[in-house]
This record gives structure tokens, C-alpha cells and sequence, in this order.
């Protein structure tokens, strides 16, 4: 493979103009279809199954209307001694918004506030659409299922609202499945934010512009092709609203991280004295390979999602993927058209000059690193694991569970609608359990199983039932006494399935099933804990056999596949102590603790195994590079960290600050997955890359490269380390290290001078 990135490299660097143009046509293409075609991603969390998706095909074989999306539209008057019983203007005002809404598009049904307000007592009562002390309003409005739906119904909303709000004497705030499904997770900021470090970290690095600005403009033009294109790909699989946030995450960082390596690599190639266009084909087959390589881990890693067995998840990893995937043949094929282009100048336009001998030489400080860490090899080995295993330590307490609105900050209309509800009516309003009953063969069994339903000590009342005689299911609403995200509702919901329905319908053909938002949640954070011990274990073997091929070891990819999960283990540790103990809730804008979303271990997982082995192949194949020369073990460890130390902890601190950026966001979700990247970037980068791989690997010695003779037959000949056969002479003797790299030569021997290289 080598090979043809060779001959790739050196072609792109011939003809950048037919490479970039060909980019751009295809960029033109693609966007302007996505303008004129695209579609917008959409949310559906069921998955075959289920209990949920049991009530959802009922409902959807029902005509009560209530198999679609719902939102909430909650008044109270602004007035504090005001209440809808007894204030003519607030009455009135509640009536003209209800009628308002009643007339927006696709709007099916709504409940009526303002008929109860003026109703009587025991109406009243039993309405649960206006609280007990006729303070706050609950509007609830019925639109049909998600994929009769646009974004637009969700703005028509909204903009109601903003017109109503104005000289109204009710405060009107709106909440509901609407919101979770159109309205998408901003990152309030964070993708520039984290540009903007990123640029500050690269210019530190490299000290040139040219330099600088290459990994930066390719992250930007690959991420905008790939979010672009997902528009698209929604009329294959239905893409979910938060897979371009999470996409836009992992773009940004893998691509500024791989145009970092061949980047670092052309100039030291510069620096031996190559031309530009054997510099831009070696960089392709040294440093692009590894890249193919880390991105083939990165996108078999989350694939993996599919063992999962839910769609949106399958979904999701799919779109991601497509990312990582343009990110990696914009860094084999774009980025050496520019290298070509730029030519000496890559080098040139740099800040400062730096005086010889002014400092250490970062190459040697990172050589003095390695040796230090090689000679006290047992105690880092020991203290690393130590400090990785007490940042895990509490993951035995994590909690999975949807982060209701609550979780919002406070000046989200989503949030105060959450509030002003769960004050009035109870937190259980919040998250109704939709009960659909087939009822073909045993139509008399609604009320009792109402009464069986309303008798449990989880809920808090039961709406009444509505019967479609000619489908023969009916449904009921069921509010519990706890919110959406809370154990106990939970615990509810599994007790109506488990004891209370086959109780009630005992000796009847009839059958229930609970459905709803809060159910789904719940039935899909069970499906994938179920599943999380077969996708962890598929993932590790799929890597394990990728590393296998690259590196030509046995126990390299092993030992890597553990240090992952010790990274891993640390960041989940981390989210439990900020997002479910509060630690340090505050400084991320998290007003409330909230347990870790169902689906968040399983995707992240995916996400930093993948990301965790890219600076696994980029040190690997460093070190294995010396090994094949000096066969060496100890000083082909010092070497591969003195040459690759500067570069990883470089793209460590760019994805870092990233990830951070995200967590500006307002959404929980959004803050776990920016917090959770983040913390596992930065342990995997410093005290796994840094301490924990050098010290392991010098306790192994020789036994790192073993591979038995019938495998070795097996697997290629060339991997991950290797120059082309061939190439490696062009350059014996002349220096390897650039000194923009390193600030100053360290010597090298060359190959003429070293020992034979084991295989």
C-alpha cells in the first residue's frame, strides 16, 4: 500500500492544480445539491422490538391522535395574585392563544385550558390542565409523527409565541417532543472557540503560517464537504439531528490531527535535502499511511455501533463515519496538492526566528523524557495504572438516564415551560407514560386495567381512555409521581409491565404496552447496556486483528487495546463526578446533576477507542521504524518518543481544546460528549502515550514484535514503519530532524552504521 500512496503523493504534488480543482468540482456538486435536495436530519428513537415500539404501532393503528409528536405551550399570568378562574384578562388571553394555535399547520389536536377555566369545580379537577391553585396553563398540542413533519412547524410555534408574548398578560413558555426532535444542539460558540485554539497551538508548533494554516483550512474544507453531503445521505438513512454536532467534533479534530502528521513529516523530509516532490510522496507513504490506518480504526470503531442493533444509533455512526472518511482521503490526496504547491515556503513566513541554542532542543528534551521514563520503567508503569484506575473508580456508580429539560439552563423557554409544569401539575407531568391496549379480542378490559394503572404508587393520575372500536386498541395517559430522568420512573414503568398489566389482564387475550417519550428513552438505554458487553468486545478484536496486520505484533495490539480502555475507563469516571456528583458542575453551565444519556458509553466508546489507537499508530510506527534498523527495543522506544512527542501532545492539545469547546453548549448531551472526548484525549495523550506506553514497552523488550512464524506468513509483507523498498537508501546519511520541528539538531546514526533490523 505504501507504494501506491508513494506514487499517489508524488502525482498530487506534480498536478496540485488538477488535484484541488478536481476537490473543488466535486465540493460545487455536492453542496449545491445539498442546497437544492438536501433534507434535514431527523430524530426516531425506537428500535425494533421493544415495549415501546409495541405502543407506538398501536397508536399508530389508532385514530386517538396521539401516535405523533407533542408539544407544550404553558402560560401563567404575569400578575402574581392573578389566576385563570378569577382574571377576565388572563381568560381571555389564554383563549385567543389557544385558538392561535389550534390554526398552525399540521397541528391535529389540542386540549382546552380555556373551556376548563370557565368550567366548575369538579371539572376542573379532573381536567389536569390547569393547576389545582389556577396559576399555570397547560396547552397540550398533538402533530402527527415525525416523518409528517418539518422544522418549520417547530418555528411556526415558536413565532407565535414571540408575537403573542408581546403586551400579553400572560408569560408563555413552550417545551415537548417538538423541541427534542427539530431543535438542533448548538454548541454556543464552541467550533470557533476551539478554531481559535487550535490555530494559537499550531503556530506554537510550527512558527509558520503556511504551516499553520494548511491542517486548518483542510479540517474546515473537509468538515464543511462532510456536514454538507449528510443533507444527502438522509435519503438513505435517516440521519439524527445531533450526528452533524457529533460529526462536526470528530471532523474538526481528526482532520487537523491527521494533516498535522504528514505536515510534521514533509518538512523533516525537507529538511534531508529531498526535492518537494519526493518529500509529498514519502510523507504519503509514511505518515499517510499510518493515517489510512488510523482512520480505518477510527471508522471501524464506530461502525461498531451497528452490534447495538438500534437504527438511529446504526444512523448516526454512519454519518460520522462518512466524515472521518473524507477527512482521511483530503489528507492523502488534498493536503500533498497543497504541500506541492507551497513548496520551500511551507517553511518560510514564520513568526519569529529562534536564536541556536537559545533553548533546549525540544527533540532532545522529548529524548531525555523517553530515556527517563525507560530507566524507571516499573515505577511509571505502576503509578500510571494506579492514577487511571482511581479516575475510573467511578464508573461503578455511573447512572444511565435521559437528561430531562430540567437539565436546560434557566433561560431556555424549554426550561422554564419544564419548571412552571412541574410546579403546577407535578414533576411526572413532564414525561407521561402513553399506555396502548390491544383490545380486538377483549374489549371490556380498559377500565379495570385504568383502575389497576391509577392504583399503583407510582402514578399520580390517569387520564381517560380513548377507544378506536374499528382498529380495537385504545389508549390512556398515565402521569407519574417522578420526573422523566429519575430512578423511580424507571422503576415504574417496569413494575405496569411486569406486575400491574399481566395482573389486570390476567386470563384475557388482551395486551399493554407502554410507550412514550420517557419509555422509549428507557427501553433504548436497556437495549443498549444489553449490548454494550458484545460491542466493547467486537470492537477490541476488530482493532486488535487491524493493529495485528499494521504493526506485525501480537502483543502490541493487545496492549494497546488495554491502555485504551484504561483511558476510556478515566473519562467515564470523570463524567460520573461532574455530571451525575456535581463536581465542577457549575464551570461547564450545568445547573443541575443529571445521569449519564443510554446511549452516550456505547458512542463514546466507539469515538475514543478509534481516536485513542491514531496516536497508537502514529507512536507505533515511529518506534517500529527504529526497530526495523537497530533492533534496539529500548532505544527504538526514547526514539519514537523524541521524534513524535512534540507532534501527539500538539494534536492531543488541538482536539482537546475542540472537544472543550463543545461543552460551551447548552445542551447536557452536547457538554458530555465535549467533556467526556476531552478528558480521554488528554489522559491518552500524557499519561498513556507519555508514560504508560514507554515504560510497558521497555518492560516487554523484545517480546513486543513477536509474532509466530505461521501468522507471519499470513499477513503482508510491508506495514505500518516501512518506507517502500527502495526508498529508505535515497536518503541514508543525510540529517532527519528539521529543525523548525525541534528547535535543534539531535544526531541520528545512519542505517550504514546501525545493526542488522530484526524481523
Amino acid at each position: 500500500m505504501s507504494h501506491a500512496l508513494y506514487r499517489l503523493g508524488r502525482l498530487t504534488a506534480r498536478r496540485p492544480w488538477a488535484t484541488i480543482g478536481s476537490w473543488l468540482l466535486v465540493s460545487v456538486l455536492v453542496v449545491g445539491a445539498s442546497v437544492a435536495f438536501g433534507q434535514q436530519p431527523k430524530d426516531s428513537f425506537g428500535a425494533p422490538g421493544l415495549d415501546s415500539q409495541e405502543a407506538a404501532d398501536l397508536l399508530s393503528a389508532a385514530s386517538s391522535g396521539r401516535e405523533g409528536l407533542t408539544a407544550q405551550v404553558v402560560l401563567t399570568p404575569r400578575e402574581e395574585s392573578a389566576t385563570f378562574f378569577d382574571s377576565p384578562d388572563a381568560s381571555a388571553a389564554l383563549a385567543e392563544i389557544q385558538s392561535a394555535v389550534r390554526r398552525l399547520p399540521n397541528v391535529v389536536t389540542t386540549s382546552d385550558p380555556a373551556g376548563v377555566a370557565t368550567a366548575n369545580l369538579p371539572a376542573r379537577e379532573a381536567s389536569g390542565v390547569i393547576s389545582e391553585d389556577g396559576r399555570v396553563a397547560l396547552l397540550r398540542v398533538q402533530y402527527p409523527v415525525l416523518e409528517e413533519l418539518q422544522p418549520d412547524d417547530l418555528e411556526n410555534l415558536k413565532a407565535l409565541v414571540a408575537r403573542s408574548q408581546v403586551r400579553s398578560p400572560l408569560q408563555i413558555e413552550i417545551g415537548g417532543d417538538l423541541f427534542f426532535a427539530f431543535e438542533e444542539a448548538g454548541a454556543g460558540g464552541g467550533e470557533i472557540a476551539g478554531l481559535v485554539a487550535a490555530v494559537i497551538i499550531l503556530m506554537l508548533a510550527f512558527g509558520s503560517l503556511i504551516a499553520t494554516g494548511l491542517p486548518i483550512g483542510l479540517a474546515l474544507f473537509g468538515l464543511g464537504l462532510g456536514i454538507g453531503s449528510l443533507s444527502l445521505v438522509t435519503y438513505v438513512i435517516d440521519v439524527p439531528s445531533w450526528a452533524p454536532v457529533i460529526g462536526s467534533m470528530v471532523g474538526i479534530g481528526v482532520g487537523i490531527d491527521y494533516a498535522l502528521f504528514v505536515v510534521t513529516r514533509h518538512r523533516e523530509y525537507l529538511a534531508r535535502g529531498l526535492s518537494v516532490e519526493e518529500s509529498v510522496g514519502r510523507s504519503v507513504a509514511t505518515a499517510g499511511l499510518a493515517v489510512v490506518f488510523a482512520g480505518g480504526t477510527v471508522v471501524i470503531a464506530i461502525l461498531g455501533l451497528a452490534v447495538a442493533g438500534v437504527p438511529f444509533m446504526t444512523a448516526g455512526a454512519i454519518a460520522v463515519s462518512l466524515i472521518v472518511l473524507l477527512m482521511v482521503a483530503a489528507s492523502i490526496t488534498l493536503l500533498p496538492a497543497f504541500l506541492g504547491l507551497s513548496g520551500h515556503w511551507i517553511n518560510r513566513l514564520a513568526l519569529s526566528r529562534r536564536r541556536s541554542g537559545a533553548a533546549p532542543s525540544a527533540g532532545a528534551g522529548w529524548h531525555r523524557w523517553g530515556a527517563h521514563v525507560s530507566r524507571n520503567a516499573v515505577r511509571y508503569a505502576v503509578g500510571a495504572t494506579v492514577v487511571l484506575l482511581a479516575l475510573a473508580a467511578p464508573v461503578l456508580d455511573l447512572r444511565v438516564g435521559t437528561p430531562d429539560e430540567g437539565a436546560l439552563p434557566e433561560h431556555r423557554t424549554e426550561r422554564r415551560a419544564y419548571d412552571l409544569v412541574a410546579g403546577g401539575f407535578g414533576p411526572g407531568a413532564n414525561g407521561p407514560l402513553v399506555v396502548a391496549i390491544d383490545i380486538a379480542d377483549d374489549p371490556d378490559v380498559v377500565q379495570p386495567l385504568r383502575e389497576a394503572i391509577g392504583a399503583d404508587a407510582g402514578i399520580a393520575s390517569v387520564g381517560a381512555p380513548a377507544v378506536d372500536a374499528m382498529a380495537g386498541v385504545a389508549t390512556m395517559v398515565a402521569f407519574p409521581t417522578t420526573g422523566p430522568q429519575d430512578d423511580a420512573t424507571q422503576d415504574t414503568i417496569e413494575r405496569l409491565r411486569a406486575d400491574v398489566f399481566p395482573e389486570a389482564l390476567r386470563g384475557s387475550p388482551a395486551r399493554a404496552h407502554v410507550g412514550g417519550q420517557t419509555a422509549t428513552f428507557a427501553d433504548v438505554g436497556g437495549k443498549v447496556n444489553d449490548r454494550l458487553p458484545l460491542f466493547i468486545g467486537a470492537v477490541v478484536l476488530m482493532s486488535w486483528l487491524l493493529l495485528t496486520l499494521v504493526f506485525r505484533s501480537v502483543l502490541v495490539p493487545l496492549k494497546a487495546a488495554l491502555m485504551n480502555l484504561l483511558s476510556i475507563g478515566a473519562s467515564f469516571g470523570v463524567m460520573v463526578m461532574v455530571f451525575q456528583w456535581g463536581w465542577g458542575a457549575q464551570l461547564i453551565g450545568l445547573e443541575s446533576t443529571v445521569p449519564i444519556v443510554p446511549f452516550i458509553p456505547m458512542f463514546m466508546f466507539a469515538i475514543l477507542f478509534g481516536l485513542s489507537m491514531d496516536y497508537e499508530v502514529f507512536l507505533l510506527s515511529r518506534i517500529r521504524e527504529e526497530y526495523l534498523v537497530t533492533g534496539d527495543n529500548t532505544a527504538s522506544v526514547v526514539h519514537g518518543i523524541a521524534r513524535t512527542g512534540r507532534v501527539i501532545t500538539s494534536a492531543a492539545l488541538i482536539m482537546v481544546a475542540v472537544f472543550l469547546g463543545f461543552v460551551l453548549g447548552d445542551d447536557a448531551i452536547t457538554k458530555m460528549f465535549g467533556l467526556g472526548l476531552a478528558t480521554a484525549i488528554l489522559v491518552d495523550a500524557t499519561i498513556v502515550r507519555m508514560v504508560l506506553v514507554p515504560a510497558v514497552m521497555k518492560l516487554m523488550g523484545h517480546a513486543n514484535w513477536w509474532l509466530p512464524a505461521w501468522l507471519d506468513r499470513l499477513l503482508p509483507s510491508q506495514a505500518a514503519g516501512d518506507e517502500p523498498p527502495g526508498l529508505r537508501s535515497a536518503t541514508a546519511g543525510r540529517p532527519t530532524v528539521t529543525p523548525e520541528e525541534f528547535d535543534g539538531p539531535v544526531p541520528e546514526r545512519r542505517p550504514a552504521e546501525l545493526p542488522a533490523a530484526r524481523p
